[in-house]
């Protein structure tokens, strides 16, 4: 019998050893002694490192990761990374809110060493070794460092006297088989470090409240934390400093905890109703308690981790439980949140000990004393995990701040133990943690039981139950995914979040259903089982998978090299929707039918219907069709779109194929006789437009060449003198034009400084017309900046210029002066009175060509106006928040000053009736995120004030304003950026 025992446990065994007889890893021992400087927001530490060279292969030198340095300046791969994900905050920091780790001495077993600069990253540096390491040896390298604290733009720094410190101290690089590994710190992207064990001490005010990775040693200040537990809230300006007492567990057996989720809940042997300890009177506090010249130094141990997190505030709430996991043992579990995040935080044990049974069970038990979660001020809204700790940022409801806490205590596992190089393999930390996050989901909130969401009934029943799940085959459709295998710091922002998390946890349940969830599970336990407190690879996960299923798992692992989806687009049925829906768009190709509104000046109010298919993901057939019918003229009006494209992940990333068309009233003529008549048009434009891809997932530049041609109908007037008759008689003929168009525009959307170039062509009944318009943004530090527009275009005719000639193609001239409805030659733009002369709607323009705001309608020959040449520059600029008059208001509303300047070709001859360089400047109001705007010009050249003196008469400075309705530019991502479009 013992035999067969013998042969069995051999076996079970086999390919544990198997895995092992080529792995090594280093090992890597720290002792750190710190303190915190609260007034100057600084640290002061020594540090020493037994470094271990596991490797077959001598040492020269040991990479340093010296993360603080990421906030030292704007050259960063940090700061980069941020720009190229939209935010500007650190790059416009001041030196106050920027951090840093110098006053650095390194010595290797007490002999200085030399520390070089990485060729790229200055948050790493290489420390060459005095005295080679061989495999075997251990090194003992010390050094001071200080440490100024950032403000927290990301996961650590401090906010006011909240301090959050992380990625702190200095720590080698891993190197493993694959070679060494230096890192620079980024946002996006996490992190790749060395097992070991910490010995660290960390002196500060005595009125902190600190939450630390490990196990904290000094008994008198964990007594405190656990009377503090009992205080559900603290008085403004007062400190919580308990007496000493000893608190004493019973004797005999050992302590038995209850399943059932309470706070401070223990039940000693022998009994069976739930003992709470009773609160104490409710007192709050601040976090600007005056300085203190006491000082407490607290000591935290933990072995088999790879990192070490601290987090003090003044303000901290605390809730302590123990935890029993499935083995016996006890574990504490803690929650710290500040007094704003009470009501959220209320039943946060019980959110930390389901994340832990969660993962225990799932892959293998807790295998630390202590696992804690608390409320950190960050830099973005979520969650970041550590050995036994992690940070989570203000939560709104105790719903969202249930999810974090899963998934962050989750990491403990997926990171902590099973650490994986999180940099490179993202998908083996994020994303498996996300298949346990779907498991634990799935359990709490079956189908039919939608998590909690106090949205109304008709916005819940039409919203996704997973919106990530919605942008990921949105993206996906588009060809804009990228490889679940693909290195954290070339994701592109939304990828990051909806393939290395979301995509992974889909791929994990596809190869759970390949191999069945009983050999799928076992694969887990084995996989922790093998690999806990060691650094797997994808292939490691691979084998021990096949191991325990004994398939070749090829096949299924190649996905994660793939993109698109998983698995195939299934086929969907037809429904229709009133209004919109983005709810189970991978079942249903809904069709939405709604009403329709619209309005200008000769048809008055229209009402109608309109019915479209757009949604998420975006179909490949498109249309929209809104019909109306106008109250003023009696006739039909609307507008229609149908199109369809392909899309590849080839040179042409997307190829449409469309046809639109519109109908509306354009102008009122009123016979002798008082008889009024309505005219309008008739437009159809076919058009091919081509996106060309960017080989960079992240960069921000976009190219297209787009191709339309117009056909338009109007209706004309023609007047004939019967001299029989001896009367006028009018007509109204049918006018036919087109118009070949060309564009070529290349943008990038960078985050500081973007830019566009667009070139058109375009060519009609005896023209062409060619133009280029450039726009450049310059960022200013604290919000808005100024825009530069650069616009030069050149008309030539095809064939003799003669005067009908011009008077035929005068609406196509290039023009200085704010064009009117009557020179959107493609009916483009929206007007309220497109051919408006005396009222309100006469004010509107649109920006064109010269770009200028003033008007000169009323003129036979409008001012800057020329079929040969003109070029302009137009500038604008926010006026600082502080100076503007609307910011009183509610609703913020930015006013801009502008500056206009440009010449033609007429204002060079002889005699011109201008000087070579007209101008105009004045303010700008903007809503809607520069949808409407209005300018109010207030200096121009003095052939505009002569005109308005001459021509406007009284109240001539209200007649001056102008104004723009830019529908035909609005775009969702200037309200959602990452609307996957």
């Amino acid at each position: 019998m013992k035999k067969i025992i013998c042969i069995f446990l051999c076996y079970c065994f086999l390919p544990v050893a198997h895995c092992q007889i080529n792995y090594w890893q280093q090992l890597v021992n720290y002792k750190i002694d710190v303190t915190l400087n609260d007034v100057d927001n600084t640290l002061d530490g020594f540090i020493k490192i037994d470094y271990t060279n596991n490797s077959p292969d001598t040492l020269q030198y040991i990479w340093f990761n010296l993360w603080p340095n990421a906030y030292k300046n704007d050259k960063t791969a940090f700061s980069d990374q941020l720009l190229e994900n939209g935010r500007t905050d650190f790059y416009f920091s001041d030196d106050e809110k920027r951090g840093y780790i110098n006053r650095l001495d390194f010595r290797v077993n007490g002999i200085t060493a030399r520390l070089e600069d990485h060729p790229q990253y200055i948050d790493v540096a290489k420390l060459v070794l005095p005295l080679f390491l061989a495999p075997g040896q251990t090194i003992h390298i010390t050094t001071p460092f200080h440490e100024k604290i950032p403000y927290n733009f990301s996961r650590g720094g401090h906010v006011g006297q909240s301090y959050q410190i992380t990625q702190w101290y200095p720590k080698p690089a891993v190197y493993d088989s694959k070679g060494w590994h230096p890192i620079p710190y980024l946002d996006q992207g996490e992190f790749y470090s060395e097992f070991g064990s910490f010995d660290v001490q960390i002196t500060l005010p005595k009125n902190y409240v600190v939450a630390a990775t490990g196990e904290l040693q000094n008994q008198e200040e964990k007594n405190w934390l656990i009377e503090r537990s009992k205080i559900k809230s603290l008085s403004a300006g007062n400190d919580i400093i308990p007496k000493k007492e000893t608190i004493k567990k019973p004797s005999g057996n050992k302590w038995r905890f209850s399943k059932k989720v309470t706070h401070k809940t223990i039940v000693p042997p022998g009994t069976d109703e739930l003992q709470t300890t009773p609160a104490s009177k409710e007192i709050v506090t601040r976090n600007n308690q005056q300085q203190t010249n006491e000082i407490k130094t607290l000591h935290y141990l933990q072995d088999n981790i790879h990192d070490f997190a601290w987090f003090a505030d003044k303000r901290f709430l605390i809730q302590h439980d123990t935890l029993q996991l499935q083995s016996g043992r006890v574990i504490d579990a803690w929650s710290f949140y500040t007094p704003a995040g009470k009501t959220v935080w209320t039943n946060s044990l019980a959110y930390i000990k389901d994340a832990v049974r969660t993962r225990s069970m799932g892959l293998g038990e807790y295998p630390f004393n202590v696992v804690t979660a608390l409320e950190a001020q960050m830099g973005f809204n979520g969650g970041m995990e550590y050995p036994t700790i992690t940070s989570i940022s203000p939560m709104s409801t105790p719903e969202a701040l249930n999810g974090v806490i899963e998934h962050e205590v989750g990491h403990n596992w997926n990171y902590g133990i099973l650490a994986t190089n999180e940099r490179t393999h993202p998908w083996m930390d994020e994303g498996m943690n996300t298949y346990f996050d779907n498991r634990y989901n799935e359990n709490k909130y079956p189908p039919g039981n939608d998590q909690p969401n106090k949205k109304p009934d008709f916005i819940k029943k039409r919203l996704p139950q997973d919106a990530v799940d919605l942008f990921y085959r949105s993206v996906a459709a588009e060809k804009k995914d990228q490889p679940i295998e693909t290195s954290s710091e070339y994701f592109s922002e939304l990828n990051y979040g909806i393939i290395a998390y979301h995509k992974t946890g889909l791929w994990m349940k596809a190869l759970e259903n390949y191999i069945g969830e009983p050999l799928f599970d076992s694969s887990l336990h084995a996989y922790y089982n093998r690999w806990k407190f060691k650094h797997p690879y994808p292939e490691d996960f691979k084998k021990v998978a096949e191991d325990v299923s004994g398939k070749n798992l090829d096949s299924i692992f190649s996905l994660l090299n793939k993109k698109g989806n998983l698995e195939p687009v299934q086929k969907r049925d037809i429904k229709f929707m009133p209004f919109f829906s983005f709810r189970e768009t991978d079942k249903h190709n809904y069709i939405f039918i709604s009403p329709s509104v619209g309005y200008n000046y000769y048809d008055g109010f229209m009402i109608g219907g309109l019915i479209h298919n757009y949604t998420l993901p975006a179909n490949r057939f498109q249309f929209f069709a809104a019909p109306m019918y106008a109250n003023n003229s009696k006739k039909l009006a609307g507008l229609a779109r149908i199109g369809y494209h392909w899309t590849s992940y080839g040179l042409l990333q997307k190829t449409e194929l469309s046809v639109s068309g519109a109908i509306f009233s354009t102008n009122k003529f009123i016979d002798s006789t008082g008889q009024a008549t309505i005219l309008g048009f008739k437009k159809i434009v076919p058009s091919l437009k081509i996106i060309f891809r960017n080989k960079n997932a992240r960069s921000p530049y976009t190219k297209f060449l787009q191709w339309k041609t117009y056909l338009i109908q109007e209706d004309g007037i023609s007047f004939f003198r019967d001299t029989v008759q001896q009367q006028d008689i009018i007509s109204y003929p049918k006018i036919n034009r087109y118009l070949n168009q060309l564009r070529l525009v290349a943008q990038n959307n960078r985050t500081l400084y973007p830019y566009s170039a667009e070139l058109v062509g375009e060519q009609g009944s005896g023209f062409i017309r060619a133009s280029f318009t450039g726009n450049y943004f310059f960022n200013y530090s604290k919000g808005g900046g100024a825009n530069v527009r650069l616009f030069a275009g050149k008309f030539f005719y095809l064939g003799d210029k003669t005067f009908t000639r011009q008077f035929e193609t005068d609406r196509y001239h290039l023009t200085m002066t704010g064009p009117s409805g009557y020179e959107d030659y493609t009916y483009s733009n929206y007007f309220i009175g497109r051919n408006e002369f005396d009222n309100v709607a006469s004010q509107q323009i649109m920006l064109r060509d010269g770009g200028f705001k003033v008007r000169t309608d009323l003129l036979a020959a409008k001012v800057g106006k020329t079929d040969d040449w003109l070029s302009a520059l137009n500038f604008k600029t926010d006026l600082p928040s502080k100076i503007n008059p609307l910011q009183v208001l509610p609703v913020k509303i930015p006013v801009k000053i502008f500056f206009d300047i440009g010449t033609y070709a007429e204002a060079w001859k002889k005699n011109a009736t201008t000087g070579k360089f007209i101008y105009d400047a004045g303010f700008q109001v903007s809503i809607l995120k520069d949808l409407v705007n209005i300018y109010i010009p207030v200096a121009y050249s003095k052939i505009y004030s002569d005109y308005f003196k001459s021509t406007l008469g009284s109240k001539r400075f209200w007649k001056t304003i102008s104004f723009s309705i830019d529908i035909q530019d609005f775009n969702l991502r200037k309200f959602f950026k990452q609307i996957p479009l």
